[in-house]
Order: structure tokens, then C-alpha cells, then sequence
């Protein structure tokens, strides 16, 4: 987990270049929903979590003076993990996702090497946060210290979401299916296997279910990597170069730190030596870390056309 320092903001990243002035439209949520403007201390948004870009990405700058912004870099689809810690804080925190492969200038701006990357702006200064996926608990622990920091330099304001256009008519949140939700649950308190299960019955009930096959891919990762320590991880694909399972921890630890390259590489590499049962093993794992990072990553269609020409 990472540590923050108690009075000062970390990393040296200069956000100035986001603030000139660019077309496009403000980042939903990211400025001010009332026209006679927000009571001091509160920003009126129209949402917590929003969606932010290279175009807008000053207005999250301005309304990080009000409201500390946690912002997610990520490549694929943002975190629902880090979307349920933020909106936990009831308004204290805002989360901005930025889909690092299209926002370049953004992306420059954080130095981001990896995804997803998160880090904070609080008062137009960045706080660098971590690289990956962090359990939900961990992840809670960072953003208090966060907003502990904030509180030292002076941002104490909080968000508020606006009401809707129509009050006679306000938008529904659909909610998940059952078995979706009761895989969410299971995740919040742990029971991985639980969550499995629930997963693959909806599967079972719906082929088709594109959002639970993802879901049992992430979940399943999770399960694998429960109780276990990086370094261990490493050090034994490291001394068993030629062990499977040890290679595929360890391409399970990259693809949960987003670093899907390597993780792709690492098992394609070794195809062409493996017997039958292996490469099995090896394109099933492949194809679940496909579902994680979407179709549409291109790091997903370059290791599926290699991985296409090692089969056939």
C-alpha cells in the first residue's frame, strides 16, 4: 500500500499545460451545476464520478481548489472498485476516469507507465498514488490519507450532486442482476468463491452475458492471487523458469498491476515448447485476461493474432 507523506504533496508534475484552454465539452461533473454558483466549500457537480479528457481536463484542475479529485488512468474500462471507495466518502472525494490510451496529453502529464495509474489533484497539485489494482480496503486507507493531506493544504471542500433537470422525473439507477449483485456482495466481503459461483451461474443462464464473463475473468484473478505476496510470486517464476504454474502467477501479478504486455508476452513466449495439455492451459488463461482488458485494448488483438499464428 502506499504511504503518503503527512504534510506535503508528492511528485514533481507540472498539470499546467492541461489548463489552456482547448474545445470541447466541460467533464461531466467537473464544474460548478449552479448557474448563481456553489456556497463556499461545496461544489455542486452533476455527478462523483465522471469522465474526464485531454479537453477538459482544466476543469478538473479548477475543481480540485473546492473538492480533492482522485483521478484513475486506466486502459480497458475504469475500476468499480475504486468507484464504490470514492462514492463511499459521500462527497468528499470525486473520482475523474481518464482512458489513458486517448488522452495523451493527460496521460503525459501524470507520467503514466502502467494501467490503470491513480493519483490525486488537490488544489491544482498532483499527489502520486499507485499503479494497479488495490484490494478495496487498502484502497480506503490511501484516500483517507489523501484527504487527510488535503485538510493540511487547505482543500476541505466537499461535493454535492445536483438534482435533476426534471424532479418530477428523475433518472433510475437499473439495478444489476441478481446474480451480478450477489457477486458484488461476495467481493466486498471477500468470498471470492462465492463470487465465482454466482458468476457462472449467470453464465449458465445467459451465454451471451458478456458483462458476467468479464466478471468471472476478474474475479477469478482475485482468487488465484488471495494470500499471496508479489515477492514470492516473483522469486519463484524467477528459480522455475521452466515451472508453468509459476509462470502463470506471475502473468496473473502483471495483468493485476496493468502491465498486460508483459503478462502476454511471458505465456506466449513459452507455447511453442509446451505439450498439448500446457498450451491449453496457457490460451485458456490468455483469453480470461482478454475478457479483463477488453476487446477493444490493442494490447488484447496484437497477443490474439500472435496467439491465433502459434494454434494454427
Amino acid at each position: 500500500m502506499t504511504d503518503l507523506p503527512p504534510t506535503q504533496l508528492r511528485g514533481a508534475v507540472d498539470l499546467s499545460s492541461l489548463l489552456r484552454d482547448k474545445p470541447g465539452a466541460p467533464a461531466a461533473g467537473a464544474g460548478p451545476a449552479n448557474p448563481d454558483g456553489p456556497p463556499s466549500g461545496e461544489a455542486v457537480v452533476e455527478s462523483l464520478v465522471f469522465a474526464a479528457t485531454d479537453a477538459n481536463f482544466g476543469e478538473v484542475l479548477e475543481l480540485s481548489r473546492t473538492v480533492t479529485v482522485i483521478v484513475e488512468l486506466y486502459a480497458g474500462s475504469p475500476s468499480a472498485t475504486l468507484e464504490r471507495v470514492v462514492r463511499g466518502f459521500a462527497g468528499k472525494l470525486v473520482l475523474a476516469t481518464v482512458d489513458a490510451r486517448l488522452n495523451a496529453q493527460v496521460a503525459q502529464a501524470f507520467r503514466v507507465t502502467a494501467a490503470p495509474t491513480v493519483a490525486a489533484v488537490i488544489g491544482g497539485r498532483p499527489v502520486a498514488l499507485y499503479e494497479g489494482e488495490l484490494p478495496e480496503a487498502e484502497s480506503r486507507s490511501v484516500l483517507e490519507q489523501v484527504l487527510t493531506i488535503a485538510a493540511q493544504n487547505g482543500v476541505t471542500g466537499s461535493a454535492a450532486v445536483a438534482a435533476p433537470a426534471d424532479p418530477a422525473d428523475p433518472p433510475v439507477e437499473e439495478p444489476l442482476p441478481p446474480h451480478h449483485q450477489a457477486a458484488f456482495d461476495a467481493i466486498d466481503r471477500g468470498d471470492f468463491e462465492a463470487a465465482i459461483s454466482e458468476y457462472r451461474t449467470a453464465i449458465a443462464q445467459d451465454p451471451r452475458d458478456v458483462l458476467a464473463v468479464a466478471g468471472l475473468a476478474q474475479v477469478s484473478l482475485l482468487a488465484r492471487l488471495d494470500g499471496k505476496t508479489a515477492e514470492d510470486i516473483r522469486a519463484s517464476a524467477a528459480s522455475n523458469p521452466d515451472d508453468l504454474e509459476s509462470q502463470l502467477a506471475v502473468a496473473d501479478l502483471d495483468v493485476s498491476g496493468g502491465h498486460l504486455d508483459d503478462a502476454f508476452g511471458r505465456l506466449l513466449d513459452l507455447f511453442a515448447g509446451l505439450d498439448s495439455k500446457s498450451k491449453d492451459a496457457v490460451r485458456t488463461r490468455l483469453l480470461s485476461y482478454f475478457e479483463i482488458a477488453g476487446a477493444d485494448d490493442p494490447r488484447v488483438a496484437n497477443a490474439r493474432r500472435r496467439l491465433t499464428s502459434l494454434l494454427y
